[in-house]
C-alpha cells in the first residue's frame, strides 16, 4: 500500500464523519451546505472548508474532523481557533455531555454522528447535548510508545530534542529507566518516524508538535498516576509564601501555572519532589495526609539542569499536561496562555539536524 493511497483513505475516513454529523445536524436545522475540500499546506490548522446557508444567510466554517476527541484536542482547538480565517467546527464521532459543556463555554462549534451539537451562527443558534451513540463509543488504542514508562524518555527528548543524540545508557540514567526501555522507546520511535537515523550525521527528532500531543495526551492516564507518592492537605493558601528548594521538590500544575501566569487562582496543589525528601517536605509544610485532599505530591522523574527545570517551578511542557488533565475552563484558558508564552515556539520550530558530538 503506497502513501498515497494511505493519505487518501485517511481523508475518506474523516469526510465519511463530516457527512454523518452534518447530516444528523440536518435533522435539527435546515442547512444547505457544501463541503470544499483544500490543498493541504504546511501548519494548516484545519481540515477543510464548509459553506452554509441557513434562512437566507451563508457562511463559512473550517472544520477539524476527529475520530475520537480528547481534553488536549479540545485545548488545541481553543488555541487555534484564532488562527482560523473562518469559525471553526469541530466534526467528530460522539461528544460527552461534560465535553459538550466544556466547548460551548469555549465558544467552539461542534457537530458529532448521533446529532450533538453546539451551532452559533447567527441566526442559527443550536445546543444539544445528551444524545448517546446506539454501542459505547471505544477510544482509539494507545500505542505501546505511549503506554510505559517510555513516556519519561519521550517528555526528555520534548524538552531537549538535542537528547536523541546522545547514548542509550545516557538516556536511560536520566530518566531512571532500564536500559532496555530505551532501546525499545527508540526503536518505535523511529519506527513511527519521529526520529529518524542519519548514520554517522546523528539522529533528528521530528514531527515535534504531534509527539508533543500524543504525550500530553498519554501521561495523565499512563505515567502520572505511577508518580504519585501520595495526597495530603494544606491549611489555606499555605504554598503562597512557600520558597522551594528545587532539589527536594518544584511547583506543578495549578500552582505553577499561576506563578508563571499570574493569571489562575489554583483550586489543587501539584508538587514534584524527590521521593528520598519527602517526610522532610510534608513536615516542613505542616501538610497532612488525606486521600481525598487537594494536595498531590509525584515522583519527579527527571534530572535537575539541562534544560528541564532547575527553578521551583517544572517546565511549562509538564505544567501544561497537569492543567490538560483537569481539563476544566479556567484551566483550559491558562494552558492556552503557556503554550503560546511557553511551548508554540519549541514546539512547532523547523526540524534541525542533530548531529552527535
Amino acid at each position: 500500500m503506497n502513501k498515497e493511497f494511505i493519505e487518501h483513505k485517511l481523508a475518506e475516513d474523516k469526510i465519511t464523519i463530516l457527512r454523518q454529523a452534518m447530516e444528523a445536524l440536518n435533522t435539527i436545522a435546515p442547512l444547505e451546505y457544501a463541503i470544499q475540500q483544500i490543498n493541504v499546506l504546511q501548519n494548516q490548522k484545519y481540515d477543510c472548508m464548509v459553506r452554509g446557508k441557513v434562512f437566507g444567510q451563508e457562511f463559512v466554517w473550517c472544520v477539524e474532523v476527529k475520530k475520537h476527541l480528547t481534553k488536549t484536542g479540545e485545548l488545541q482547538f481553543l488555541m487555534d481557533m484564532d488562527k482560523m480565517p473562518h469559525p471553526v467546527l469541530i466534526a467528530t464521532r460522539y461528544i460527552p455531555p461534560e465535553a459538550a459543556v466544556r466547548l460551548r463555554d469555549a465558544g467552539i462549534q461542534f457537530i458529532d454522528t448521533v446529532g450533538n451539537a453546539f451551532i452559533n451562527q447567527p441566526p442559527l443558534l443550536i445546543f444539544v447535548k445528551g444524545n448517546k451513540p446506539e454501542k459505547d463509543e471505544i477510544a482509539a488504542p494507545t500505542a505501546r510508545l505511549f503506554k510505559g514508562v517510555g513516556l519519561k524518555i519521550v517528555y526528555l527528548f520534548l524538552c531537549q530534542p538535542e537528547l536523541v543524540t546522545r547514548p542509550y545508557r545516557d538516556i536511560a540514567e536520566m530518566a531512571n529507566v532500564a536500559l532496555g526501555t530505551v532501546k525499545s522507546t527508540m526503536t518505535d520511535l523511529i519506527k513511527k518516524g519521529f526520529i529518524v537515523e542519519m548514520g554517522k550525521k546523528g539522529k533528528k527528532l521530528l514531527d515535534k508538535k504531534k509527539l508533543f500531543e500524543r504525550w500530553i495526551e498519554a501521561y495523565p492516564d499512563y505515567l502520572k498516576p505511577k508518580l504519585l507518592l501520595g495526597r495530603f492537605r494544606g491549611d489555606g493558601e499555605w504554598w503562597k509564601d512557600i520558597q522551594l528548594d528545587p532539589t527536594f521538590a518544584q511547583w506543578g500544575g495549578e500552582v505553577a501555572a499561576a506563578k508563571l501566569t499570574g493569571y489562575l487562582k489554583p483550586g489543587t496543589v501539584t508538587l514534584y519532589a524527590d521521593k528520598n525528601h519527602l517526610g522532610e517536605l510534608v513536615i516542613a509544610n505542616r501538610l497532612k495526609k488525606d486521600p481525598q485532599g487537594n494536595i498531590e505530591i509525584l515522583e519527579r522523574f527527571w534530572p535537575l539542569g539541562n534544560g528541564l527545570g532547575a527553578d521551583e517551578t517544572v517546565h511549562p511542557i509538564l505544567i501544561y499536561a497537569d492543567l490538560a488533565a483537569i481539563g476544566d475552563q479556567r484551566t483550559m484558558e491558562t494552558a492556552k496562555i503557556i503554550y503560546e508564552q511557553h511551548i508554540d515556539c519549541s514546539i512547532d520550530t523547523p526540524d534541525t539536524l542533530l548531529v552527535n558530538r
